[in-house]
């Protein structure tokens, strides 16, 4: 890919060597469907199978598609900020390895064509356990009332932005608050916000590391949040907030169905 791509997809990968061979040869088969050059940003971090060895058999077949950084240390937001330091596209996004699949990705890649200056997210339609729904419900409520986000899915992937965007550039959280984070650099920078439902398979591998310990950290780190409110983003200060009916455009399509 001798100029740069028109879109960059960040993969953290964490202990995925079951499955993680057919996801990134899913998501370069079905880029091509967009006729634009995509990369894909691959980001094993904290990995103890033979992931690491899989991602870089897939980086040295095809190069000019596939980007590659190893973390030793495990971490969502850290795996996704190292990923942004190596994508090239004018489009960026991240997403969850495990859980997404690539006509989904290329559908949204497909919106942020159609709305260059406009962030896109994927919200769920339904999670896979009582539990999880009910976890869901109360950390988004939580983060609804603190940073009047108006969404009930913050950590809902695939998220895509354009790169212009800076203050999404390299945020504060390295783990899993990142999300969190991302919604509410969007929310007070006045960025437009397109929300696209879908709805998500069972994963395909692995295991999910978020559990009650989790659950509790982010509640509390997301009160904390509010609180301290961390520092500004990189493109420095943000500017006051923009009316809320501003920010978010109204939900588009529906790539769950589409894409099934």
């Amino acid at each position: 890919m001798s100029t740069a791509p028109f879109a960059s997809l960040i993969l953290p990968i964490h202990n995925q060597a079951d499955h993680i061979g057919g996801v990134i040869g899913g998501f370069l088969a079905d880029f091509a469907k967009l006729e634009r050059d995509c990369e894909l940003v691959l980001v094993p971090n904290g990995c103890r199978d033979a992931s690491v060895e899989i991602c870089a058999e897939w980086a040295a077949r095809a190069p000019e598609a596939i980007q590659m950084t190893v973390l030793e240390r495990g971490g969502w937001g850290a795996a996704i900020n190292a990923g942004l330091a190596l994508a090239r596209g004018e489009v960026v996004g991240y997403t969850n390895s495990a859980r997404t699949r690539p006509e989904t990705a290329t559908l949204m890649l497909a919106y942020a064509i159609a709305y260059p200056n406009t962030a896109l997210k994927a919200t769920r339609r339904i999670r896979e356990s009582a539990l999880r729904r009910l976890g869901s419900v109360i950390y988004n409520f939580e983060c609804r009332r603190l940073f009047d986000l108006a969404t009930w899915d913050i950590d809902g992937t695939p998220k895509f932005f354009p790169r212009k965007f800076h203050h999404l550039m390299g945020l504060d959280s390295d783990a899993e608050l990142y999300d969190l984070e991302w919604m509410r650099a969007c929310r007070y920078a006045g960025y437009p916000l397109v929300e696209i439902p879908i709805y998500p398979t069972e994963r395909l591998g692995g295991r999910s590391s978020t559990n009650l310990r989790t659950a509790s950290r982010m509640l509390l780190g997301a009160y904390r949040m509010r609180g301290s409110f961390h520092s500004a983003p990189p493109g420095g200060a943000f500017p006051a907030p923009s009316a809320p009916d501003e920010l978010h455009a109204p939900v588009v399509g529906d790539v769950g169905r589409a894409a099934s």
